[in-house]
């Protein structure tokens, strides 16, 4: 079988029409009859995209709607890791080529919605309608080839004489719709993902004396002796010694600082730094109350009762004699 291989390609290229060039690819151009992707060459040949990114826009191009395309579906499907495929999702995402959308479903759920578009500049210019749904897969025959291309035709076999049967013409692929720009303008994507938060600053002692910095840098290179996940770059330690610091500041234990730190960590652990300065910032705690603050508030003085010297009628006043009934004659006779 190799031996007949080499032959045809040998046959093929001596087949070349014209001056065969010295170098470069030499293009050996079979039709497709089924089971073919029309690629732009804006896309195989995008001169910013990488190579895998190129790769995983075909592959998507080629499925049909309602495939999973996420992440975790790539890198199950193809040898290359998480990294490398969501690093080329984000350049077709930069390039207009794809875009993907938080979803609200039914019962509260909530999906992502990928949509690959084949032709974004297309889109942009608003002057094709795009149509949503499978890709179209061309059964017109490939156009001639031209230069350094070898057209190798395939070998049909020849179907028996049937009188009864008609041959079926095959049917044109319909061309998209050019609309005017007046009538549509420009299509404008939205962006990706929503404006995000600004991210809380790490909180910082009031003096950063050089005996807090030390015992908030020993507290964390010392977390990897307690827990294996938590090993940090001498870079990381420098960042987060403020954060560790404004706790010791606030006259909180390292024994609580290390527990406030470790427990209940994610499983992976993929980067401890960042869950460190979540933790510093979002659990600190108060300055602890004085102890001014911890005495009992003092009681407004309560005015005494006294015993009516005319009726014995307990009353409320500061110095002994007569109730207000019993002073009532006194100063209707004055």
């Amino acid at each position: 079988m190799d031996t007949q291989h080499d032959n045809a390609l040998a046959h093929a290229l001596a087949a070349i029409p014209g001056p065969v060039p010295p170098s470069g690819v030499l293009h050996i151009v079979i039709p497709h009859t089924s089971r073919f992707t029309v690629v732009g060459n804006h896309l195989a040949q995008h001169a910013e995209l990488s190579l895998v990114a190129i790769g995983i826009a075909v592959h998507i191009q080629s499925l049909p709607a309602g495939t999973e395309v996420g992440i975790k579906t790539l890198t199950a499907r193809f040898p290359e890791g998480e990294v490398k495929i969501a690093r080329a999702l984000r350049e077709l995402e930069a390039h207009g080529y794809l875009r993907r959308t938080r979803v609200r479903l039914t019962k509260g759920r909530v999906a992502t919605r990928t949509v690959f578009c084949n032709q974004p500049g297309a889109v942009l210019r608003g002057g094709v309608v795009p149509v949503a749904g499978l890709a179209v897969r061309s059964t017109t025959p490939a156009p001639t080839l031209v230069r350094e291309h070898i057209h190798v035709p395939e070998p049909v076999a020849e179907p028996e004489p049937e009188p009864t049967a008609v041959p079926e013409e095959p049917r044109p692929v319909p061309e998209p719709v050019l609309v005017p720009e007046a009538a549509h303008p420009p299509v404008r994507l939205p962006l990706r993902t929503a404006p995000t938060q600004p991210r809380r600053p790490l909180p910082h002692p009031r003096a950063l004396t050089p005996e807090l910095r030390q015992a908030a840098s020993a507290l964390l290179a010392d977390l990897r002796r307690h827990t294996e996940e938590l090993v940090l770059s001498e870079e990381a330690v420098e960042e987060l010694v403020p954060g560790v610091a404004a706790w010791l500041e606030r006259e909180a234990t390292t024994d609580a600082i290390r527990r406030a730190l470790t427990a209940d960590l994610p499983k992976p652990l993929k980067h401890p730094a960042r869950l460190l300065r979540h933790r510093l910032t979002a659990l600190l705690p108060p300055p602890l109350p004085g102890v001014h603050d911890l005495a009992a508030p003092r009681r407004a003085p309560v005015t005494p009762f006294q015993t009516c010297d005319g009726c014995e009628r307990a009353f409320r006043s500061h110095e002994p004699g007569h109730c207000r009934d019993c002073r009532a004659p006194y100063w209707e006779a004055a």
